[in-house]
């Protein structure tokens, strides 16, 4: 297949997450590249959003499997035309990440044609921008599925760099229930937005503020919260009785949830209770896996450089697979501006990723052979 001609169609669809029509004409069009092929290609769906499954045999149980997603964030008419410029490829979901869902693509047709014999598959999904909901349901639907190895290529950046380890993310909301009462006695009245405000310090004293325009951090592997939503009140001469915010901690693999809640309730004042929405668990691969060695070989030698490992922040699908034991190597291409309105992915880097699955799927058959 053409791998860029393959990104540049991909982008061409407007799969912002919950845009069901166009979706589905980007799963039917994946689905539809295999259908002269030994390749099962199928549309799982039991959500809104599909999951897009393809695989080279039946069984559950595989050797390799690539994860990614094709929904993107919203933009603008003009991002969902790729532009090609110095080297570079612009549009929505360049980096984040169509590019890299062709590079599986493109390496389950390497597999199928060249008869690699590896139990191979690949899973995109389409909802990866508001939480993956459309995977929690593939997984609930088949649980026996398993990989020795998990490649990821969901977290763009860098070619030079390996991601060994990523944050858990945990979602937290805080609810606080005051006494309304008329703006101007507010001595007759409970506020609820002081008392979010109140356990909203209490947090900053555990976990500090950062910002673009604050000093920087040397080491960045720490603990971090910011306040994603924050609502409270109904107009502007009432005391509010209602006030809530969603907070989004990143907590490395040396801490939990439940030492979380610790501190939470150590924040807590009166009126103000929390929930803890989601949490999952950190992402973290041993730097001398033989496996991730191999690849990291691979990579060195296509891209004529040393490759390094890094931490991340972000969560990753593959979490799911890293809790059944399987070796998650997470590296992508180069570029920038994820989610903003001049993203784009180093072509190159694109090709160069694509080399490196190749040649690690060809070494990991010969190995079984």
């Amino acid at each position: 297949m053409n791998l860029m001609e393959t990104v540049k169609d991909l982008i061409r669809f407007r799969t912002e997450t919950g845009n069901e029509n166009e979706i589905k004409k980007a799963a039917s069009y994946i689905v539809d590249k295999f259908k002269n092929t030994d390749v099962r290609a199928e549309i799982f769906q039991s959500t809104a959003s599909p999951v897009i499954f393809l695989r080279n045999m039946d069984s559950m149980d595989f050797d390799v499997l690539v994860l990614g997603h094709i929904d993107v964030v919203p933009a603008e008419d003009a991002m969902f035309e790729p532009v090609e410029k110095d080297g570079k490829l612009y549009g929505r979901g360049t980096l984040d990440m169509k590019s890299f869902a062709a590079v599986a693509l493109n390496s389950m047709m390497y597999v199928a044609e060249h008869k690699l014999s590896l139990k191979f598959g690949v899973i995109l999904s389409t909802d990866e921008e508001k939480g993956s909901l459309s995977t929690e349901s593939f997984l609930s639907a088949y649980p026996e599925i398993k990989a020795g190895i998990v490649l990821d290529n969901d977290v763009g950046g860098d070619i030079r760099k390996i991601v060994s380890k990523c944050k858990n993310p945990v979602f937290v909301k805080l609810i606080s229930r005051g006494l309304e009462a008329h703006g101007s006695t507010p001595w007759e009245g409970i506020d609820a937005n002081e008392q979010l405000m109140n356990v909203w310090q209490n947090i900053r004293k555990i976990y500090p503020y950062y910002a673009k325009n604050l000093p920087q951090p040397e080491n960045t592997w720490f603990d971090t919260v910011h306040m994603a939503q924050i609502s409270g009140g109904e107009v502007a001469n009432v005391v509010s009785n209602y006030a809530e915010a969603c907070l989004d901690f990143r907590l490395t693999e040396d801490s939990t949830v439940e030492h979380l809640e610790e501190n939470l309730k150590k924040c807590l004042v009166d009126g103000v209770t929390y929930k803890v929405v989601s949490a999952s668990t950190p992402v973290v691969m041993a730097e001398d896996n033989p496996y991730i060695l191999d690849y990291k070989h691979f990579a060195e030698k296509i891209l004529e450089q040393p490759i390094e490992f890094e931490h991340i922040g972000g969560a990753t699908d593959s979490r799911a697979f890293a809790m059944k034991g399987s070796t998650v190597i997470m590296h992508s291409g180069t570029g920038e501006g994820m989610h903003a309105s001049g993203e784009y992915v180093d072509i190159d880097s694109v090709k160069q990723i694509a080399d490196i699955q190749i040649r690690f799927l060809e070494h990991l058959a010969a190995k079984k052979n």
